[in-house]
């Protein structure tokens, strides 16, 4: 007796491609969906929707000052996603820019507090940023190494550093670099080791825009991104094709880390004038989302950091003005941001329904 395999209820199949006004639709009603369901949680909670919604772009766009403080939250979102950004192309999973981060504010803070009034000050931000930099490649830099010679894994490898280097800053808060004796604070950096302020805000934002056009070229128009797409796409075929897969993984990660040292050192010098282990706030891992929203894309990186920034500016206004708990912010954005990353499986793939006996 023969039994016939039933076809699931439910299949997903992979979409050959999809016309980009279709894609649009999609990720626009994937907005809409979300700024709904945010309203609903908000009326859930005695809030109205409407003003709520208003108080967050006021918060976070309405004046100078935060308009300002927004940007100033979009700097290092910015700069981390542009530094992940070609290790996820390639396939490489790292999830170490916390501790990237960390390592090159670490580095950059040797230098404002051992070096300030021993070198001119344009100077002195010039190593401190070179020393950020290459603090943070080193650090990337261990991974990939066991990755390329051993192959291990390179997601559990990141972010057991970021631990690492975060308990670095622990004891150099409560010893070597510790102020006043018992306060577990680093001293504030001398005004030459601070970055100057431009059009109201640190000049970080100068600096990660033009790391938006440098990365746009090397990931898209130099042979070095095009190694990278083809590891990204099958490790064999690069081997095939007489590329050293190992060596291109640690150039990558080295640069991936060398950016995100760069990040540390912008908000070491330029948002909080000292170190201190919360320094890279999180942006490490938020900055993979909008890695991931963007489509690894330079410019809609920009996009995507400053409109996270206006969510976390504008909910700072909302918990300040009409008393909202931080939580719900918090679940407001979460919703925000799952329906922004949902819809890029609805752009892949397609729902296959099983058709009922007898239908043609």
């Amino acid at each position: 007796m023969t039994h016939e395999k039933k076809t699931p209820l439910i299949r997903l199949a992979k979409r050959d491609g999809m016309e980009a006004w279709k894609i649009w639709c999609i990720r626009v009603g994937s907005i809409l969906a979300a700024l709904l369901l945010g309203a609903l949680v908000m009326a859930l909670v005695g809030t109205n929707p409407v003003t709520a919604y208003g108080t967050i772009l006021s918060g976070a766009l309405g004046k100078k000052t935060a308009v300002r403080q927004t940007v100033k939250i979009a700097i290092p979102l910015l700069g981390c996603a542009l530094a992940i950004a070609p290790c996820f192309k390639m396939r490489f999973w790292n999830i170490g820019a916390e501790g990237q981060i960390t390592a090159g504010a670490i580095a950059a803070s040797y230098f404002a507090l051992f070096w300030a009034g021993r070198v001119p000050g344009p100077m002195l931000l010039v190593i401190m940023g070179l020393a950020g930099a290459i603090a943070g490649g080193i650090w990337a830099l261990i991974p990939a190494f066991f990755k390329a010679k051993w192959n291990t894994n390179e997601t559990l490898f990141t972010l057991m550093m970021n631990y690492i280097i975060i308990g670095v800053v622990r004891w150099l808060q409560g010893g070597p670099w510790e102020g006043r004796k018992g306060s577990q604070i680093i001293p504030q950096f001398d005004a030459a080791a601070c970055l100057p302020r431009v059009l109201g805000v640190h000049c970080g934002w100068i600096i990660v825009l033009v790391l938006v056009v440098f990365m746009h070229v090397y990931m898209n128009h130099t042979k070095h991104g095009y190694e990278i797409a083809v590891i990204g796409d099958s490790v064999n075929t690069a081997r095939y094709a007489g590329m050293n897969v190992g060596r291109i993984m640690m150039r990558t990660m080295f640069l991936s880390g060398a950016i995100s040292g760069l990040v540390g050192f912008i908000v070491a010098s330029g948002a909080n004038n000292t170190l201190y282990d919360g320094v890279a706030g999180g942006v490490g891992f938020t900055s993979i989302t909008v890695a991931w929203l963007s489509q690894l894309n330079a410019f809609a990186m920009v996009a995507i950091s400053m409109l996270l920034a206006v969510l976390e500016k504008g909910a700072e206004t909302l918990q300040t003005r009409m008393a909202v708990p931080t939580s719900i912010s918090d679940i407001i954005t979460g919703i925000l941001l799952f329906c922004m990353l949902g819809c890029e499986f609805f752009i892949n793939y397609r729902l296959i329904f099983r058709k009922k006996e007898g239908a043609k």
